[in-house]
């Protein structure tokens, strides 16, 4: 029997991806994905496009958002995953964090300017659906004007951590970003949890907080792990008696290494996530 492939965090262009939303349900099918979930960036814009087109390929698919809030002094990104979208709450949530975000641009571009480059608010706006742009949408601004060669130069320079359009917004914090997904009847799970760079035994901490907020998941999957990591997360998911899921964190197909569908299967020893979601995988 062949075994489940399945993908629950990408992005389109409804946020800061390449593709369509409906174009990132076509490649998931062609990458052999049988469950997916679109998760852009506080937004949940691309929702309707590409339910209708997993409709059309027959590929199952739950709904999906990637929200940024607060965590002490730490940026984390939470999951909201198989949420009703028809509850209120997520359009709230998504007004929310859109003026968050777009504060945060135009504190990017003033920052930039600073460091000697012109204004890229409007062009990077340009590259958008939302009119909201992120740091992606800065760097393709900069290289379409010969300001730098490629994205790795862009964040290298200017946009990167650390460097000058690295700004972080007045994002709500971990306790509220869980009261909207449980609100909507969705399941919480913590995204990329080894990129924050924290000690294990903060991660310990920030976990512990997640579940006692009613978190209920861990991306133990993920691209760009290192060796070793999908075996601690799977760890810290059965420690902490959480649920374990999986995802590309698909942007692009100019980034060959997170690309959909491409990942590790989720270790046996964890439950899944999706189990108890009442579908066919």
């Amino acid at each position: 029997m062949q075994r489940s492939n399945i993908d629950l965090h990408c992005h389109s262009l409804a946020s800061d991806g390449a593709l369509s939303p409906a174009d990132v349900v076509s490649r998931a099918v062609e990458n052999g994905v049988t469950l997916l979930a679109l998760t852009d960036h506080d937004t949940v814009e691309g929702q309707v496009e590409a339910m209708k087109q997993a409709h059309a390929l027959n590929i199952e698919m739950v709904s999906g958002i990637e929200l940024s809030c607060v965590w002490g002094s730490a940026l984390i990104h939470i999951l909201g995953l198989n949420f009703s979208l028809t509850d209120g709450v997520m359009q709230e949530a998504q007004e929310k964090q859109s003026q968050a975000r777009l504060l945060r641009a135009e504190i990017i571009a003033e920052k930039l300017i600073k460091k000697g480059l012109p204004d890229l608010l409007e062009s990077a706006k340009q590259l958008t659906q939302s009119g909201i742009p992120g740091r992606p949408h800065f760097s393709e601004a900069m290289i379409s004007k010969g300001l730098v060669s490629g994205h790795k130069e862009a964040f290298k320079k200017y946009l990167g951590a650390g460097k000058a359009g690295d700004v972080k917004s007045a994002w709500p914090d971990l306790s509220e970003v869980l009261s909207w997904i449980h609100t909507a009847k969705g399941d919480a799970v913590i995204a990329h949890p080894r990129k924050y760079k924290m000690s294990q035994t903060k991660l310990r901490e920030l976990i512990a907080d997640f579940k006692d907020e009613g978190g209920v998941g861990i991306e133990v999957v993920v691209s760009g792990q290192k060796q070793g990591e999908i075996g601690l997360m799977s760890d810290l998911c059965n420690r902490f008696k959480l649920k374990g899921s999986v995802g590309s964190d698909f942007h692009t197909p100019e980034y060959p290494w997170a690309n959909l569908g491409r990942i590790p299967p989720l270790p046996d020893s964890v439950e899944p996530i999706w189990r108890d979601w009442g579908l066919g995988v």
